[in-house]
């Protein structure tokens, strides 16, 4: 690929200092986006991605033997090493919350499969009767009254996601006190 992008420089003297550029720095280079990104083959994919931009921006080098110039070369490596390390990191984020996600889906179908298979209707509102005050109205208002987390925000003055955590904890509240419970009879 790079051999194509020399065939269309403009001018011979932007094809000899991107030459020079390449045989001279390469391995600086790769060396930079290494310590990044601690992998070599995205090092590498960093280091491509960093010949492009060079390619790009080769009328903007004078000497490129010159520090200032050095400093430029290195320093479009590192962002593009950055670049790929925040798009790995990104990634990496995503896949996390979307296991919490699941996780908590199936904590809440299990912790309401166990409240509501195991107790009468009478038994669970003692339980939530015995709520702390915050968790109880949050509680009802979701299941008794059929609101949102939007609507229960509003009513009580708090944050939709202040409402999913309080509601989650309710419910692990209403499940610990399900378990001793169980474990009394």
């Amino acid at each position: 690929m790079l051999h194509v992008m020399i065939l269309a420089f403009s001018s011979e003297s932007d094809k000899d200092k991107f030459d020079l550029i390449f045989s001279k720095y390469k391995s600086l280079m790769l060396h930079k986006a290494y310590e990044i990104l601690k992998d070599a083959y995205l090092a590498e994919d960093a280091v491509s991605e960093a010949f492009l931009r060079i390619y790009k921006n080769i009328h903007k080098i004078a000497d490129p033997l010159s520090n200032q110039n050095v400093a430029f070369i290195v320093t479009i490596a590192k962002n593009a090493a950055l670049t790929i390390y925040n798009k790995s990191s990104r990634s990496k984020r995503e896949t996390a919350e979307v296991e919490i996600l699941e996780n908590v889906r199936d904590e809440r179908a299990e912790t309401e499969s166990i409240v509501l298979s195991s107790m009468a209707a009478e038994d669970i509102r003692l339980l939530i009767d015995g709520l702390n005050e915050k968790y109880r109205q949050v509680f009802l208002l979701k299941y008794a009254h059929d609101c949102s987390h939007r609507e229960i925000g509003n009513i009580l003055g708090m944050t939709e996601g202040n409402v999913t955590v309080v509601l989650h904890r309710a419910k692990k509240a209403l499940a610990k006190s399900l378990k001793m419970e169980e474990t009394r009879r």
